[in-house]
């Protein structure tokens, strides 16, 4: 398997409208979330400074705020964030399948999450099983730490090895849904299940290859981080609070550049190898056994699935009768 990136970068281009999209909401949210803390602060200082409120009522306060920014974050992030998520792999999904992005790319993305799933909850629950089954499954075929336990010096490797494999998953994750946009099959359980299968096909090189564009990503990231480092170093000459300010204002704009071009285009990458590599592929009962083997979170796909519990449809090719494919 290789990696599509000049093809990915085109459909990355091309979906560029959402990519402002979700970088104007990151922005959006980031000042919120400081106005939000600043004025919970600067309310529980006022009030304590002037008596009004116990040392204890202050501290209450604080956890009462963070609390209630953390169920806010989480609903909206469910029903808002999800749905803008959902609906740009839904255009990159048929950016990839038809060569085209529609004119209207929010409003079709938006349609195709509607259309497919009810609602962005009913997609997020989705995405959950199939992130637990990808856990569960690279956990079982990926054991790493067996291998190297017996050297101590390798720790450390073996634990950012984990970590980069827990990563290269979830691009993994977005890609399965990406199939399921292009797929068939209208069961929404259905078309998740068969692109685990698919996944459980090739997983050697998907992950491989997914891996390679993560470790390239960090690279990207670290040489982000110190082109801006210069910017902290002088302001640092003027103030120590400039400074701090300085190192404020690198990290949040590194923050910003990295989840909001560097990973939706690691994203796009994956995706992309992910449908085109996967287009002569078909689901077999043959895999699917293998799967449920290393992850027993699969049988809740495989229920919900319904039906006799066999593949579908590849979006490319018709799937002949579950065990005439092989592995």
């Amino acid at each position: 398997m290789k990696a599509h990136f000049r093809r990915a970068t085109k459909v990355y281009v091309k979906t560029f409208p959402f990519v402002l999209l979700r970088l104007g909401i990151g922005l959006l949210l980031g000042a919120v979330s400081v106005l939000y803390f600043g004025v919970a602060f600067y309310v529980g200082y006022r009030l304590l400074e002037a008596g009004t409120i116990s040392g204890w009522i202050a501290v209450a306060g604080l956890l009462a705020a963070v609390g209630l920014f953390g169920w806010l974050w989480r609903l909206f992030s469910r029903y808002v964030l999800y749905l803008v998520k959902a609906g740009h792999i839904a255009v990159i999904a048929r950016a990839i399948e038809t060569g085209d992005v529609p004119d209207d790319q929010l409003r079709y993305g938006t349609a195709q999450v509607t259309e497919r799933f009810g609602e962005a909850s009913a997609l997020f629950a989705v995405d959950q099983v199939i992130k637990a089954v990808l856990k569960q499954f690279n956990r079982g075929v990926v054991s790493v730490s067996s291998l190297f336990s017996a050297v101590p010096a390798l720790k450390t490797l073996v634990k950012l090895l984990g970590k980069s494999v827990a990563v290269a998953a979830t691009y993994v994750d977005e890609a399965i849904i990406a199939y399921m946009f292009v797929s068939d099959e209208s069961n929404p359980w259905r078309s998740a299940r068969d692109g685990v299968v698919l996944y459980g096909k090739q997983w050697k090189p998907i992950l491989a290859s997914t891996m390679v564009i993560v470790f390239g990503l960090y690279a990207a990231s670290f040489v982000l981080l110190l082109a801006l480092t210069p910017i902290a170093g002088v302001l640092g000459g003027l103030s120590t609070t400039v400074e701090l300010a300085g190192w404020i204002v690198v990290g949040g704009t590194f923050l910003t550049l990295y989840t909001g071009l560097l990973k939706p285009w690691i994203k796009t990458v994956v995706i992309t190898t992910f449908l085109l590599e996967s287009r002569d592929e078909t689901p077999d009962s043959e895999t699917m056994d293998r799967v449920a083997a290393r992850s027993d979170r699969f049988e809740t796909l495989v229920s919900k699935a319904g039906g006799d519990g066999t593949a579908g449809r590849s979006p490319a090719a018709e799937t002949p009768p579950v065990g005439e494919t092989g592995a």
